[in-house]
């Protein structure tokens, strides 16, 4: 057979089953301690809950941490806990999931779209400061792929504008910017437990700070804007609760909770191991012409939740769409991420966003693709996704006159 033809024309694909960009680690201890829980009294607003938040309190360094439902909860609890509603506007990314912005609209708030770095894909300061205006509340800060925004910058732009700043971490748990703790570096973290995360409780998410009036609204906020849960009712005897603001149900039960604590204790080792999985990456694909790496701030510890590559596409005879269909192709469960957010029907029909307005994004979204990367990756894969890049990217390659 034909190695070097490609599988989506009918050659051997390097894999014959598909390798995906991301997936969940969950082993027997995490089976039983969720089993335990089973058995237990309290399968939600149980002991687990408070837990789980003093557990990654203490691993990132915070004050506070409050669970919620989901990394998009975490999002929605945070805005509503900074106050923002109708007639303020925030500044997001386009590069995200859209959650980041959607969370503005729920609370009635603005999404304003600032572009982002060429290189890094993260949120560029000088186009944050050019979007201020009077009704401007906040900053949601995304540490896209994993890599931790420029705080520094962000942070005197916040002071001098008197704005909050959101940090929207759900792809950064355990990474660190000069030094300091992803988690601690904006008045409100984010966090999500999808299970292609860092760690994972099924679906789930939490918010960091250390600000416990902030943490005590969340509170509040992801329990129907009641002032006790039943667990804290059974405690005392009573009966009797008030709903003093609206609210929704984002609790995490003790169930995503278990496996939430026993999921971090594997964490650092998991940081490492996507972290040397990025290192083989970039020394592969540094000797390849068609393809670029992100860019990388060597003050910061990347925790890699995306491995994010650049096509050049002027030396290649195909779009993006063909590598990533050629890719698939051949077991590698590449992805693209994201689609910018101002370019989506809704916000296009609702916001009057569309092409132009962060031409940065745009055309990085052209040439972006995600390759697989999470712990329980073998070497074997990895050099599999090495060797489907080199066949792919061969294939295609323009010749040079």
């Amino acid at each position: 057979m034909d190695s070097s033809k490609l599988a989506i024309q009918g050659g051997t694909p390097v894999r014959p089953n598909l390798l995906p960009y991301g997936r969940q680690w969950v082993d027997e201890e995490d089976i039983r301690v969720v089993t335990e829980v089973l058995q237990s009294d309290w399968l939600t607003t149980g002991p687990k809950v408070a837990e789980f938040e003093r557990a990654v309190a203490d691993f990132v360094g915070a004050r506070e941490a409050v669970a919620v439902s989901n990394g998009t909860a975490a999002l929605h609890a945070a805005i509503y806990a900074l106050g923002i509603g109708p007639g303020d506007e925030v500044i997001v990314p386009p590069m995200t999931f859209a959650a980041s912005a959607n969370a503005v609209i729920y609370q009635g708030g603005t999404p304003v779209f600032a572009d982002v770095e060429a290189d890094t894909l993260l949120l560029d300061p000088a186009q944050v400061e050019a979007k201020i205006t009077p009704r401007t509340r906040a900053i949601v800060a995304v540490d896209y792929a994993g890599q931790p925004c420029d705080y520094d910058a962000l942070s005197i732009i916040a002071a001098k504008h008197d704005l909050a700043i959101l940090a929207d971490s759900c792809h950064a748990l355990g990474a660190r910017y000069r030094g300091a703790a992803v988690g601690t570096l904006a008045d409100l973290s984010a966090f999500s437990f999808h299970p292609v995360k860092h760690i994972t409780t099924g679906e789930g998410g939490m918010i960091t700070t250390n600000d416990p009036v902030l943490a005590q609204k969340m509170r509040l906020f992801r329990n129907h804007g009641i002032t006790s849960d039943h667990r804290e009712r059974e405690q005392k005897g009573s009966w009797f609760y008030e709903m003093v603001d609206l609210g929704y149900n984002y609790r995490l039960t003790d169930l995503q909770c278990a496996l939430g604590i026993n999921q971090l204790r594997d964490l650092p080792a998991w940081l490492e191991r996507r972290q040397a999985i990025a290192r083989r990456y970039d020394a592969a694909f540094g000797e390849m012409a068609a393809i670029r790496p992100l860019g990388a701030r060597i003050d910061v510890s990347h925790a890699y939740h995306l491995y994010v590559v650049r096509l050049e596409l002027s030396r290649l005879s195909a779009t993006r769409a063909d590598c990533f269909a050629a890719l698939r192709a051949e077991g590698i469960g590449v992805n693209v991420h994201y689609v910018p957010v101002h370019l989506h029907p809704f916000y296009r029909e609702h916001f009057g966003t569309g092409p132009g307005l962060c031409p940065v994004a745009e055309a990085a979204y052209e040439e972006i693709l995600s390759l697989p990367i999470f712990p329980r990756m073998s070497d074997a894969d990895v050099e599999d996704v090495i060797t489907a890049m080199r066949k792919v990217l061969g294939a295609f390659a323009l010749s040079v006159a």
